[in-house]
């Protein structure tokens, strides 16, 4: 038996959109007016945050409501023209539920390199991200940004904007909002590993497996598998120091015999 999808009202709809925002705005995921938040309230219905508002400051009268066409059914204020990315992604993905887009600094950073986020260094990015690929750039508010992010809505749970932002999504708006954390945090420490330590190391396919599994355990089907590489067990280290120092002392007889 398929379970109902179990929508909020939208009274609660409301209210924590206006809850993230304060949260997004507060952690510096955004600035200013940036960034925006949607939820789905039935199968095609949302609410979302409207334009030229701060994240930090919003209350339940100003959010809009639409269908997944785009067409506004309640509110005062205008949407933001980035609601075509949300759409986009309920349109690609019917599981999805909430939508949550905002400017990360370091995650930017990583979508303004151009860098995609999927080295398997961390167990909780492998759980709960997967693999962040980078959308190509698109101008924003234009069709061209939901065709950008259109391949990754279904087998990823967040997405890199080139030159722009981060994007996440999930069942609910604390797991879309959570994505949006642990997407910083994983790139907080890619960058300092990477790029200040200068050493990372890496899982190894077998524990990229296990952690695939637990995700999988978890209900969580998307995200994709991070690139990894099996690391050689001690025996077959040891097989190879064996081979080496045989392949050194006969070579060392031969060089020997011929002088």
């Amino acid at each position: 038996m398929v379970e109902k999808t179990k929508y909020y009202s939208d009274f609660e709809a409301k209210k924590l959109i206006c809850e993230i925002g304060k949260r997004v705005y507060n952690k510096n995921f955004v600035a200013a007016n940036d960034g925006n938040i949607s939820v789905k309230v039935g199968p095609n219905t949302i609410w979302t945050t409207p334009t030229g508002v701060s994240k930090g400051f919003m209350t339940p009268d100003m959010m809009v409501k639409m269908d997944l066409s785009g067409k506004i059914l309640a509110g005062k204020l205008k949407p933001s023209s980035e609601v075509k990315m949300h759409l986009r992604v309920y349109k690609e993905n019917p599981e999805v539920n909430a939508v949550v887009h905002a400017h990360p600094p370091v995650a930017t950073s990583y979508a303004i390199a151009g860098i995609s986020l999927e080295k398997p260094i961390s167990p909780e990015a492998v759980v709960l991200l997967g693999r962040v690929p980078v959308a190509k750039y698109a101008t924003p508010g234009t069709e061209e940004v939901p065709d950008s992010i259109a391949p990754y809505c279904k087998d990823h749970n967040a997405v890199l904007l080139a030159n722009h932002g981060a994007l996440t999504w999930g069942r609910d708006i604390i797991e879309a909002y959570y994505r949006m954390e642990s997407l910083e945090h994983y790139a907080l420490m890619s960058m300092y590993s990477t790029n200040i330590i200068n050493k990372a190391n890496e899982l190894s396919c077998s524990q990229v497996s296990d952690l695939i599994e637990i995700r999988t355990k978890m209900g969580i089907h998307s995200g994709g598998v991070p690139p990894c590489e099996e690391q050689p067990n001690q025996t077959d280290t040891s097989k190879e120091q064996l081979i080496e120092e045989v392949v050194r002392k006969v070579t060392a007889e031969i060089l020997k015999k011929l002088k």
